[in-house]
């Protein structure tokens, strides 16, 4: 097994046990605005999940279905930045008043 496809394997077992961690902490966060939020992020580490469990076969696209997986990679990274932006602040705000 060559280097990319331990990273791949390391990775792919580091975002099973994010998953776990977000799921786990999920029923924490019944609702409001942290709930809400919450929901995001889970669903957005769901697709990274699920992105990275593909990973072996990306080798198998062609280019064109490569690039467009990348730039939605770029996109629903972007997003879950955002989102994390957000639920700290709205956090921050509720502990500030």
């Amino acid at each position: 097994m060559d280097l990319t496809n331990i990273l791949f394997v390391i990775a792919a077992v580091f975002m099973l046990f994010c998953l776990y961690l977000v799921l786990s902490l999920r029923s924490q966060f019944s609702g409001g605005v942290v709930g809400r939020y919450w929901k995001y992020l889970t669903a957005l580490v769901v697709v990274f999940t699920l992105g990275y469990l593909a990973l072996p076969f990306f080798d198998m696209l062609p280019e064109s279905a490569l690039r467009l997986t990348v730039a939605l990679v770029f996109l629903f990274g972007a997003l879950y930045v955002y989102l994390t932006i957000k639920l700290i602040n709205s956090i921050i705000k509720a502990l500030s008043s």
